[in-house]
């Protein structure tokens, strides 16, 4: 676990996507929800009750191994990524609600991952440093630092020298793409040996689970009354997770490769999934017509 994977590259990865996401935005993002909550709501209580509870039966269903099991709630708790504003735009979505979903949820998740986390370790009893001592305060602080921090510094450079954050967001996306990638490779090669076990064990049910988060992120806030530019939004941050942040969490806080490998195996089959749904539901399922969003 002292490998320069763990001390130096993930948490680097880490950073540089959380300083990215900073970049992008503004108090103005967060002010934004008071004028217009309800999508915000619905995606959220999707978000911190729905997903949660989708990883735990599908845990249930597949019998994973407790520290398997304990990395599928990791995942499920974590935020979502910024590369959901992305697949919105490409698929007609309201950007702008993924920008403040993406704020808030990073934010809330600093108070949820833990919480979650915690709950799982204490339930499935993995063994090991994480059953010993689970997040406590000094590792949940931790997780808040390695998340806010490099936020908080994003919205600060953003706010002081705009320009330069504008000329730097798409380098920064570039980056933070690549360094996912590097990192998504890097776990699978520190667990070559287990990995054919590992994809038989997390591919199916982390793919049901992607396929639950981005078609739940779409029907529950349409049932509920959110437009359909709207529900693209939420779906596509429902189901494009900061898979990052829940490696950075399982390996560099709870000291375990294995609690990654659903983050790991999940951060590489979003992409296509979340492409293929967003295709199905722009292009198979009927739309019907709604009232322009309230500003």
């Amino acid at each position: 676990m002292n490998s320069p994977l763990v001390s130096v590259a993930l948490p680097l990865a880490l950073a540089v996507i959380m300083f990215g996401l900073g970049l992008s935005l503004t108090v103005d993002d967060f002010r934004r929800i008071a004028v217009n909550p309800k999508p915000v709501a619905v995606a959220l209580a999707c978000q911190l009750l729905v997903l949660p509870a989708a990883a735990f039966g599908l845990v249930l269903l597949f019998d994973l191994s407790p520290l398997l099991a304990v990395g599928m709630m990791l995942l499920a708790a974590s935020p979502g990524g910024t590369t959901a504003n992305l697949f919105s735009h490409l698929f007609r979505g309201d950007v702008a609600l993924n920008v403040s979903l993406t704020a808030v949820n990073s934010i809330i998740a600093v108070v949820t991952l833990p919480l979650v986390t915690n709950f799982a370790i204490d339930y499935f009893e993995p063994g090991g440093s994480a059953g010993q001592v689970g997040l406590q305060f000094g590792k949940a602080a931790q997780v808040f630092a390695i998340v806010l921090i490099p936020v908080a510094l994003g919205m600060l450079t953003r706010r002081r020298a705009p320009a330069f954050a504008d000329r730097m967001d798409r380098p920064v996306r570039i980056g933070s793409a690549v360094t996912l990638l590097l990192v998504i490779l890097g776990t699978m090669l520190a667990e070559r040996a287990n990995l054919t076990g590992y994809l038989v064990d997390v591919g199916a049910v982390t793919t049901l689970f992607c396929l639950i988060s981005l078609t739940a992120g779409y029907f529950v806030p349409r049932w509920l009354g959110v437009t359909d530019r709207q529900a693209i939004a939420c779906s596509m941050e429902i189901g494009i997770h900061n898979s990052t942040i829940a490696m950075t969490v399982a390996i560099s806080v709870l000291d375990s490769t294995e609690m990654a490998v659903p983050a790991a195996v999940y951060g590489v089959l979003m992409f296509p999934l979340a492409a293929a749904v967003g295709w199905l539901i722009t292009r198979r399922f009927p739309r019907p017509a709604e009232a322009p969003a309230q500003a």
